[in-house]
């Protein structure tokens, strides 16, 4: 009866893990539609909204969470702080290339990033942290660099948008993992220090009556402030989920996002899709394909091993 009732449990969990996960992905799928609807506001106050905002939600569910003491002593750590402002920075840059990119409608590049990153992320961990790489992941990466040098060859440059969303996201993986905090506070740390300069930067606009929140419409200080829901809440619906589920679980749920992207941008956006993006996608899939097989292959010899 406890086998079967611990059973249950771990079902339940798994369960919720993947409704929170899975909302995240969703909704970090539809974050497009509301990037479009900001296009005509400046970047940077944007971005400064979508920090300044976010504080507040991070805040309110770290208390509800009350996780409150682990985020006291970590603000009273020099050295948390400083890689926290390191990872924030790195955020903050991923944040700008993707709402820019959506504004001026490069939104298949987007998703051609978010493709790439977890097989940036491998290669990230092989060099800088000694992990070996088995065959299947290998030629993942092979493929993804192939895919990279065709569309790089048909346009004469490289696809920087892409590559840059996913290496400032794979960096921001890495140094993310050396914050001796949970995901839910470090999200509050990173944005309450990037909401330092953000809030400078509000308040100059206004000053100026540059802004768009204050000396704009309604419509505009609406989408303003509603940038730190979007943001924030997907960010704190995953790091609940993730706790819950097994990596092998989220590293294949973390493709539904950039699917969603890529569908909205081709079908809706209308943006173009030629013959050699649908190539290097092709390879892009096929990548991940082997990269999720061998990552499946890992999560079942590790729990036979533990049934042994």
């Amino acid at each position: 009866m406890a086998a079967e009732a611990i059973t249950q449990d771990a079902v339940s969990k798994a369960r919720r893990g993947f409704l929170l996960a899975l909302g995240a992905y969703f909704l970090w799928g539809l974050l497009p539609f509301y990037m479009k609807a900001v296009a005509h506001l400046p970047l940077a106050e944007v971005i400064a909204h979508r920090i300044v905002w976010s504080v507040p939600i991070a805040a309110a569910v770290l208390v509800w969470a009350g996780r409150t003491a682990d985020f006291k002593a970590a603000i009273r750590s020099p050295r948390t702080i400083a890689m926290a402002a390191l990872t924030a920075a790195l955020i903050s840059v991923n944040w700008g290339f993707y709402v820019w990119a959506i504004a001026v409608d490069r939104t298949v590049e987007t998703a051609l990033g978010y493709y790439i990153n977890p097989l940036v992320s491998v290669v990230v961990g092989a060099l800088l942290l000694g992990e070996r790489l088995d065959r299947l992941q290998i030629a993942a990466v092979v493929l993804a660099a192939i895919a990279v040098a065709v569309l790089t060859i048909e346009a004469g440059k490289l696809p920087w948008v892409s590559l840059a969303l996913a290496f400032s996201f794979a960096a921001y993986g890495f140094f993310r993992k050396t914050l001796p905090i949970g995901p839910s506070q470090g999200f509050l740390l990173e944005v309450l220090l990037l909401s330092v300069p953000a809030l400078g930067y509000i308040a100059w606009l206004i000053a100026t009556g540059q802004d768009h929140f204050v000396s704009g419409n309604g419509v505009d200080a609406a989408l303003l402030a509603g940038c730190g829901p979007v943001t924030a809440v997907p960010l704190l619906l995953f790091a609940f989920g993730a706790r819950l589920l097994r990596l092998s679980t989220i590293g294949i749920m973390q493709y539904i996002a950039p699917t969603i992207v890529f569908l909205i941008a081709v079908l809706i956006f209308k943006e173009p899709f030629d013959t050699t993006q649908a190539v290097a996608f092709a390879l892009i899939w096929a990548a991940l394909a082997m990269y999720s097989w061998s990552m499946l292959a890992t999560a079942r010899r590790a729990t036979s091993a533990r049934a042994a």
